[in-house]
């Protein structure tokens, strides 16, 4: 019996299936625009509440945290710091779960005493959502 779900094996097929696609990609600037182009691609294939969310999602990382780098991680939007995802998004449609999920790794810049959230659940992008959302994704690389 296996441990992981249908839809986990699914997920690590498509992260080998990235991992390889990455490896032969020529240079720097060509894999972030190719990476780029996976994450919306992936973004306009998602169910239309989720894929609303994913594109605000993907606007404000972009515009607040420039220095993160779009690119697809088990078959989620996510944006990275030299390689390494900080943060990601997960539709609900994708594992479905009752919301969508924006996630941050150990690699962000979010720690708060000895216990602090990594993840928040995200039903609707409004203003005071958009500004929360800046504000983690600044933080996280700061």
């Amino acid at each position: 019996m296996s441990t992981f779900t249908a839809e986990e094996r699914a997920a690590m097929k498509e992260h080998a299936k990235e991992l390889k696609t990455a490896a032969r990609r020529a240079s720097q600037a060509d894999k972030a625009a190719q990476a780029e182009r996976e994450v919306l691609a992936k973004i306009a294939e998602m169910a239309p509440a989720d894929r609303v969310l994913a594109e605000r999602v993907h606007a404000l990382v972009t515009a607040h945290a420039p220095v993160l780098e779009p690119k697809l991680w088990y078959g989620m939007p996510s944006y990275a710091l030299d390689g390494k995802v900080v943060c990601f998004f997960q539709s609900a449609e994708k594992f479905k779960a009752r919301y969508a999920t924006l996630g941050f790794s150990d690699q962000a810049k979010l720690d708060d005493g000895e216990m602090w959230p990594a993840g928040f659940a995200l039903t609707a992008v409004t203003p005071a959502v958009e500004k929360r959302i800046a504000e983690l994704v600044t933080r996280a690389v700061s």
